[in-house]
């Protein structure tokens, strides 16, 4: 089997690098600003892992790869929060660009939230698009929900895809949706009852309590956040009761707490002895912020059998 090479902009944990390794793709770089994702990284990857500014990382000092991975910060893009042009995290792909122009590698990937395609009228995407075509790449984009491939969760991401023009792939499908889904009760079903300090046990804001939190035993995972508070309930909670517009209270008879953290890990498809490194709210922010590794070999497996007829 031949393995291609990658190197990985804003890794985080690296639910994306897991799941293009598992199809046959072999991480060599990484770079996050993020010390706690480091490492995490680092605990799973033999790659080289660059902790810092991407914006003071020089691309001579990025490895030559097949492949770069580059999930840029979303926040300033995310529907759930400020949408702002100038945030100061929507122009990091900027740098993204300015690497893979650099490095030319075969193919790019990057990840980022629905909120992406419709900021500033559709100004973003264009912009990111337009970026990555002149420096020589056919791009395509396309929105795609996680629980469609195989992860139980909830979860819209706008994957972006450029291959170099060379290659003249012009013409490019994303993986096809299943027809099945993963619930609940199949994701958790190895998972352990939580340990003392697993579950994030702050108190419930009036935003928490501003809709329902809960999805049952047969039904996929909401998103699972980055925010330790926001972290939606266990599926053996009772069920939350609507008292009035954006206003709901926990139901009666059970326990009521959030999901731990080794189950928002099983959600979002990471490895069941991955080893998360920082403090319980960083473990949660590592495990929400990331691509969910299900999703990402999908993808990968895909886009490995294109590059390996196109390059044999």
């Amino acid at each position: 089997m031949k393995q291609f090479t990658q190197a990985s902009l804003f890794c985080g944990a690296g639910g994306l690098d897991i799941g293009f390794e598992r199809a046959g793709f072999k991480t060599i770089w990484a770079n996050d600003f993020n010390a706690d994702a480091c490492e995490t990284f680092r605990k799973w990857s033999s790659a080289e892992v660059i902790c810092g500014d991407i914006g003071k990382i020089e691309a001579e000092d990025i490895p030559n790869t097949d492949v770069i991975l580059g999930g840029f910060p979303c926040q300033g893009f995310s529907l759930s929060g400020p949408r702002k042009l100038d945030d100061s995290r929507n122009i990091l792909y900027k740098h993204y660009v300015r690497i893979v122009n650099a490095k030319r590698p075969l193919m790019f990937i990057g990840e980022n939230v629905k909120g992406l395609l419709t900021m500033g009228g559709g100004q973003v995407i264009d912009a990111i698009v337009e970026a990555f075509s002149d420096c020589g790449y056919d791009v395509h984009y396309k929105l795609l929900n996680a629980k469609n491939y195989e992860v139980p969760e909830d979860r819209e991401r706008v994957i972006i895809v450029g291959f170099r023009k060379d290659l003249e792939i012009k013409k490019f499908e994303f993986p096809i949706e299943r027809e099945f889904e993963i619930p609940l009760k199949e994701a958790l079903k190895n998972v352990s009852a939580p340990k003392e300090g697993e579950v994030c046990m702050a108190p419930y804001s009036s935003r928490y309590m501003s809709r329902n939190r809960k999805r049952g035993w047969e039904e996929v995972s909401y998103t699972i956040p980055a925010m330790a508070k926001q972290v939606t309930l266990w599926p053996g909670s009772p069920d939350m009761v609507k008292i009035d517009k954006d206003l709901w209270e926990f139901g009666k008879g059970g326990e009521t707490r959030r999901l731990s953290w080794r189950e928002a890990a099983a959600i979002q498809t990471f490895p069941k002895n991955m080893e998360f490194c920082g403090d319980l709210t960083s473990i949660y922010k590592q495990i929400g912020n990331a691509v969910p590794c299900k999703l990402a070999e999908i993808i990968a497996t895909h886009l490995y059998g294109l590059l390996a007829n196109i390059t044999a």
